[in-house]
């Protein structure tokens, strides 16, 4: 059990940091990181699976965690006011 969480900490960091990294080019910091993978994950899943796909293993996951929070980002970005939006 608390291998498995460590693991979707791991997964998550990364994943968020990745999308960080494409979508910003930096990364946020190890928490927000997390949490963006985290969320990138439900989001990647819920993605994948209206395609009728599924991930398996460390890759895939990792994979669809930063597809699903690159979403997120873009998502985020498009409805917050940025410098000269507001």
């Amino acid at each position: 059990m608390i291998g498995n969480v460590v693991w979707y900490l791991i997964i998550g960091a990364v994943a968020g940091w990745l999308a960080g990294k494409i979508v910003r080019g930096h990364g946020f910091g190890l928490w927000v990181d997390i949490i963006v993978g985290i969320v990138g994950a439900l989001i990647g899943g819920s993605l994948l699976s209206l395609l009728g796909m599924s991930a398996y293993g460390f890759i895939g996951s990792l994979i669809s965690s930063t597809l699903g929070a690159v979403v997120l980002l873009w998502l985020v970005r498009m409805f917050s006011p940025g410098p000269g939006k507001a």
